[in-house]
C-alpha cells in the first residue's frame, strides 16, 4: 500500500478539500466546508493522530482519535493508513479499523465499516484501492482487497476480494463487472474520476430469474410445446374444477366413504358414554 501522495501535509489537505467540492454538490464555499463538514474534520484530525501513532506517541494518538470520534461521530483508528483525496459524506457511524489501508480518492458514505474479523495482531482490516466508492451502511470485513474504481452498494456486506471496476451488492456481497470504461459525466459535461452512483445497482436476483425463464422457454421449444402454453396451464379445461359435477362412476365410492364416516362417529359417541 503506497504512502499518501506527495506535496506534504498542506498538499494532502488541499486534495482532501478539493475532494469535497468534486463529490458533494451541496458544498458551496470554502468557509462552509472548513467549518461544517465532519468528514473533513475527521480526516484532518486523523492525519495528526496517525503522525503521533507512527512517531511512538500512541496513547496521545488514541486520545486524539477518541476526541475526534466524540466531535464528528466518525471513528478512525490512528494506525489506519489513508491516502489524499479521501471523502466521507455525512459520516455519522463510519468506523475504520487499525490495519485498514485506503488509497487516494476513496469515498465513504455514512454508516460504513472497514472492520476486522480476526483476533490476530497482524493485518485484519480491508484495503481499498484508488477510486473506490462504498455506499451507505456497507460493511467491508477482513483483510481483503477492493479493486480500483469499484462501487459497493448500500448495505452490502463484503467478505471476499473484489476485482477492479466491479459493482458489489447484497449480503454477502456478490460481484458483477461493469461493461466498458468506468467514466462518469456530471450535469455540466465534465468527466469525473470517481463514480459516485452507489445507488445505481444491478438486480442480480432479477437477472437470475430472467435467465431461468429463458431456459424454461428454450426447453419448451426443444420439446415442441407451443409457446406460452405454460402460462395458461392453470386455466385449461383438462384440469377439474372444485365446483364440477362428480362422474357417475364415483357415486358409489362417495356413498361408501360417507357411511364409513358415520360409523366412526357412532363408535366415538359410544366410547364417550362408556
Amino acid at each position: 500500500m503506497p504512502a499518501p501522495g506527495g506535496g506534504g501535509h498542506v498538499g494532502t489537505l488541499r486534495q482532501d478539500i478539493r475532494a469535497v467540492f468534486d463529490r458533494d454538490p451541496a458544498a458551496r464555499t470554502l468557509w462552509e466546508v472548513l467549518t461544517t463538514y465532519p468528514g473533513l474534520h475527521a480526516i484532518c484530525l486523523h492525519r495528526v493522530s496517525h503522525w503521533l501513532w507512527t512517531h511512538h506517541l500512541r496513547w496521545v494518538g488514541r486520545l486524539l482519535s477518541h476526541a475526534a470520534r466524540w466531535l464528528t461521530g466518525i471513528e478512525i483508528h490512528p494506525g489506519a493508513v489513508i491516502g489524499p483525496g479521501f471523502f466521507i459524506d455525512h459520516g455519522m457511524g463510519v468506523v475504520i479499523g487499525e490495519t485498514a489501508e485506503v488509497a487516494p480518492n476513496v469515498t465513504l458514505y455514512h454508516g460504513v465499516t472497514l472492520g476486522g474479523t480476526s483476533w490476530n495482531k497482524g493485518k485484519r482490516h480491508p484495503t481499498l484501492l484508488e477510486g473506490v466508492v462504498v455506499g451507505a451502511g456497507a460493511k467491508v470485513l477482513g483483510p481483503i482487497t477492493i479493486g480500483a474504481r469499484t462501487r459497493i452498494g448500500a448495505n452490502a456486506v463484503v467478505v471476499k476480494d473484489v476485482p477492479p471496476d466491479s459493482v458489489v451488492v447484497g449480503i454477502p456481497g456478490r460481484v458483477t463487472h461493469r461493461n466498458g470504461a468506468a467514466v462518469t459525466v456530471d450535469e455540466s459535461g465534465q468527466t469525473h474520476r470517481v463514480d459516485l452512483e452507489h445507488g445505481a445497482l444491478p438486480d442480480l436476483t432479477a437477472r437470475a430469474l430472467q435467465a431461468l425463464a429463458a431456459r424454461v422457454a428454450r426447453l419448451e421449444r426443444d420439446q415442441g410445446l407451443p409457446a406460452g402454453e405454460h402460462e395458461d396451464a392453470g386455466h385449461t379445461d383438462d384440469v377439474p374444477r372444485a365446483d364440477a359435477e362428480a362422474p357417475a362412476d364415483d357415486d358409489a365410492g362417495h356413498a361408501d366413504a360417507e357411511a364409513s364416516a358415520d360409523d366412526a362417529a357412532t363408535r366415538g359417541r359410544g366410547l364417550r358414554r362408556a
